[in-house]
């Protein structure tokens, strides 16, 4: 028999299971993704259906999970905790209809079967024990038979009652789910982070580690959760006659559960809870695989079962239930490369190159790495082989390396010195995980995002550029920079789609127009990194000269107003770039100028002053009017409160009008306030 290689086969895979079972459910440290045990789980099913000599007492396809951990006390479950056949293709829910039809011996004219459809949570298995609704005991699945106590630990889950509300069985077990919901699990990654501490892998992994930590007061820091599904032995009570009506008591006793679960009548009912809950998959605040068809009926149930008994069928799965998987949004793969991707804002993204694998519905071939600190944490390498997790329309990640596959000539990944895309220097600030591309207008990566708020409003207000036109432009190679704005022929622009001669003329006339501009408008067209509007007008009041700014140390940048010490490195890196100040020489050379000089910083008569303006203004934009402000040392906000001086109102002055009167703040129009500061 030996000698056979279907049998040699299937010893391998229950070898293979036999593994990651203990793995997955004792220690909690699963190598393979759910997607690649199932594939697994399968082929040995196939096997031992087409070839029932194959079956031996122990193969894994006859039991639910592992043995317990002797560090807790065995639990034998008085009703065993059975799992549930999955099914992962489109026909599943048709076909498990049918199945039904047939073994309840019910015919074609007969109504459709009632089901009751509820999620499939990707957590650890639980049963709760209550005598005279008082917990008394916890246990896991274990084996379906024997699981291990762990009471002490659920006890710790804030969403357990410890006591049922309103009258309770002499026994009642419950069945359900702990699990870590999505934002407590972010939260708790972030402050293990923030201390230095090791991280959760992931919601599933985090919530069977935790209840298993030997230390109940360790399972209280992690933020687990609990959803009940299901009953075990109950006593003293009799229950209702549908499943539906038992979540219900359930609920009614303080138990938690999901209120995603719905009733339904047959194949079309269950395939159309599919299709909502995939919908609204990733915007459940908890991860889930899949969802659950159950008869309602129990005492279909109870008969369906003892069908099955009698008939010596396959016990670990119920008839009477099965979970309709998602596409897995977990597989294994292997990294091919690591490159560095440059994104629009300068952010340097590692990225990993896979091997392409199917995964949450596509094929993937990318994966993000985050950051440099991620990849460390990881320990991500070329040639590993990977978990790789994709949900929904986020974008893939590497979630770990299984390190028993890493070949011996992976090498740690490096983050490189210069930008891959312009070879400027790459700079990390002070506190941030991000490295970042220090050749804003100049690298090709951020020149979309560069030209487009060099052309915004409130910088150099270039009318006429929008996001299609700079997309052209910069595709089409015609502009590298925002200096080679200013080297356009209206001929170059009524060539481009949507672009007619007037409208070339238009934008060239507007070009020409942004030339004569103010020192902090250009300034804060320059999109240097912490500069906004307010900095860029602190900075172009205390330097005067783009020259002694360009020239300052961080010492000497820290004594303008407000600028503290990130704000100073961020720019003192801007302007020691050299291809920042090649375009910015390129930009004074075509003709960008500030002729007004700005007022020196001891004249700054408005200082401590906060103004608000509201309306349209006559004879200047809002903006102007702002600088203007700001340039005499008057701080300009958008929102009247009780630091407010004056709000300056023009035409149409709406609800900050109001609200200025009744918390009596000073209020000018466009003439008063040019009495007020002296303009002509």
């Amino acid at each position: 028999m030996a000698s056979n290689p279907l049998w040699t086969r299937a010893a391998q895979l229950r070898e293979q299971l036999h593994k990651h079972n203990f793995l997955y459910y004792v220690l909690d440290q699963p190598e393979i993704p759910d997607a690649e045990y199932d594939r697994l789980f399968q082929e040995l099913r196939d096997l031992e259906a087409a070839h029932p000599e194959l079956v031996t007492p122990d193969s894994p396809t006859h039991r639910v999970g592992g043995q317990p951990l002797e560090a807790f006390a065995p639990v034998r479950h008085t009703v065993p905790m059975l799992s549930i056949h999955t099914e992962t293709s489109a026909g599943g829910a048709a076909a498990f209809d049918a199945q039904v039809r047939r073994r309840l011996d019910l015919g074609k004219d007969a109504p459709p079967i009632e089901y009751i459809c509820e999620l499939k949570f990707d957590g650890l298995a639980v049963n709760l024990r209550y005598e005279n609704g008082i917990l008394t005991q916890a246990a896991t699945r274990g084996d379906g038979e024997i699981g291990e106590e762990v009471t002490q630990n659920v006890r710790t889950i804030k969403t357990v009652p410890l006591r049922l509300q309103g009258a309770a069985p002499e026994v009642l077990e419950v069945r359900g789910e702990v699990y870590i919901s999505r934002p407590d699990f972010e939260r708790y990654n972030a402050q293990q982070r923030a201390a230095g501490r090791p991280t959760l892998v992931n919601p599933r992994n985090g919530a069977a580690g935790s209840l298993r930590q030997l230390d109940p007061t360790l399972t209280a820091q992690r933020p687990l959760s609990f959803f009940a599904y299901g009953l075990g032995e109950t006593r003293g009570w009799t229950a209702p006659a549908t499943h539906s009506a038992v979540l219900d008591v359930l609920a009614a006793w303080g138990l938690p559960v999901s209120s995603e679960r719905t009733v339904t009548q047959g194949a079309e009912g269950l395939l159309a809870f599919h299709r909502v809950i995939a919908e609204k998959r990733d915007a459940l605040p908890f991860d889930i695989d899949g969802v659950v068809y159950k008869v309602n009926r129990l005492d279909w149930q109870q008969r369906l079962w003892r069908q099955q008994q009698r008939q010596n069928l396959l016990a670990r799965e119920p008839h009477w239930a099965i979970a309709h998987k998602f596409p897995a949004q977990e597989e294994l793969t292997v990294v091919e490369a690591i490159e560095v991707q440059v994104g629009r804002t300068g952010a340097l993204t590692p990225v990993a190159r896979l091997k392409p694998v199917f995964v949450g519905g596509v094929t993937v071939t990318n994966a993000t790495l985050h950051n440099a600190d991620e990849v460390a944490r990881k320990d991500v390498r070329v040639g590993d082989t990977v978990i790789v997790r994709r949900a929904g329309d986020v974008i893939p990640e590497v979630v770990g390396v299984v390190l028993k596959r890493r070949p011996p000539d992976a090498q740690p990944f490096v983050m490189p010195e210069t930008c891959p895309v312009c070879g400027s220097h790459i700079a990390r600030p002070q506190g941030e995980a991000v490295a970042r591309c220090l050749g804003g207008l100049c690298c090709r990566a951020q020149c979309k995002e560069a030209i487009l708020h060099f052309a915004s409003r409130r910088a150099m207000d270039i009318e006429g550029l929008g996001d299609k036109l700079v997309e052209q432009l910069v595709d089409r190679d015609l502009v590298r920079s925002p200096a080679d704005l200013y080297a356009l022929s209206a001929g170059t622009l009524a060539s481009l789609e949507r672009m007619a001669a007037k409208s070339a003329t238009n934008l060239i006339e507007a070009l020409e127009r942004s030339k004569t501009t103010t020192l902090a408008r250009f300034l804060y067209a320059l999109g240097i990194r912490e500069v906004g509007v307010a900095t860029a007008s602190a900075l172009a009041t205390h330097f005067s000269a783009l020259e002694a700014l360009m020239a300052a140390d961080e010492e000497q940048l820290q004594q303008a107003p407000e600028i503290g010490p990130v704000v100073a490195a961020a720019i003192r890196a801007f302007f020691q770039e050299p291809h920042n100040q090649q375009v910015i020489t390129r930009l004074q050379a075509a003709g960008v100028c500030w002729p007004d000089p700005v007022r020196p910083a001891d004249s700054q008569q408005l200082a401590g002053l906060t103004f608000v303006l509201t309306g349209t203004l006559e004879s200047l934009t809002r903006d102007e009017a702002a600088d203007r402000l700001r340039a005499l040392g008057a701080k300009v906000s958008s929102m009247v409160s009780q630091k407010t001086h004056y709000l300056v109102v023009g035409r149409d002055a709406g609800s900050k009008l109001d609200k200025a009167r009744k918390m009596g703040v000073a209020v000018l129009n466009e003439a008063e306030l040019r009495v007020f500061l002296g303009w002509q």
